[in-house]
C-alpha cells in the first residue's frame, strides 16, 4: 500500500478514536448528570383531638291534665347534638326543678318514676336525633290535704344527660 494511503488510513483511525473517545466521555458526563444517591431520614409532626360541646335534652312528650287520682304520664324526648360527630350518652336523668302555681304547690306534690333512663349508645350529630324514654310523672293524691294550690300549676322538669 502506498505510504500516503497508509497515512490517510491512520488519520481516519485516529479521528475515529477521537470521536469515539469524545462520545464516550459525553456518555459518562451525561450518566453522572443523571446519577443520584438515596438517603433515609426521620422527622416529627403533631396531631390533636378536639373537644365536645354539651348536647341538649329535649322533651317531646306532651304532659297535660295532671290531677289527683289520674294515671302517670310518660316522659320521652330526643337530643340536639351540635358536635361534628356522634357523642356517647349513658343515661338521661329527670328531676323536678320547680313548680309555678298560684297557691301552695311544690315538687312534693308530684312523683317521678324511672327518673334515670338508660340510653347507652352514641347519639348522632344533628337536631331532634335519637331518643330517650322510660320515666313517668304523676300528681300525688294527698287525700287529707287540700291541693287546690296546684290547679293550673306548671311543673318545670330538668334533664341531665351523662
Amino acid at each position: 500500500m502506498p505510504e500516503k494511503a497508509i497515512e490517510n488510513k491512520n488519520k481516519k483511525t485516529k479521528r475515529g478514536l477521537k470521536v469515539a473517545a469524545i462520545a464516550g466521555g459525553l456518555v459518562l458526563v451525561g450518566g453522572v448528570a443523571f446519577a443520584y444517591w438515596t438517603q433515609g431520614g426521620t422527622g416529627t409532626g403533631t396531631a390533636s383531638t378536639g373537644s365536645t360541646a354539651d348536647i341538649t335534652v329535649n322533651q317531646t312528650s306532651v304532659v297535660t291534665d295532671l290531677a289527683p287520682g289520674l294515671s302517670a304520664q310518660p316522659l320521652s324526648g330526643n337530643f340536639d347534638n351540635p358536635n361534628n360527630g356522634p357523642v356517647y350518652v349513658t343515661s338521661v336523668k329527670v328531676t323536678i326543678a320547680s313548680v309555678d302555681s298560684t297557691g301552695p304547690c311544690d315538687p312534693s306534690d308530684y312523683t317521678l318514676t324511672g327518673a334515670t333512663m338508660a340510653v347507652g349508645h352514641e347519639v348522632a350529630h344533628g337536631n331532634g336525633v335519637d331518643g330517650w324514654s322510660g320515666a313517668t310523672i304523676q300528681f300525688n293524691d294527698k287525700a287529707a290535704v287540700n291541693q287546690d294550690g296546684c290547679k293550673n300549676a306548671t311543673v318545670h322538669l330538668a334533664y341531665t344527660a351523662s
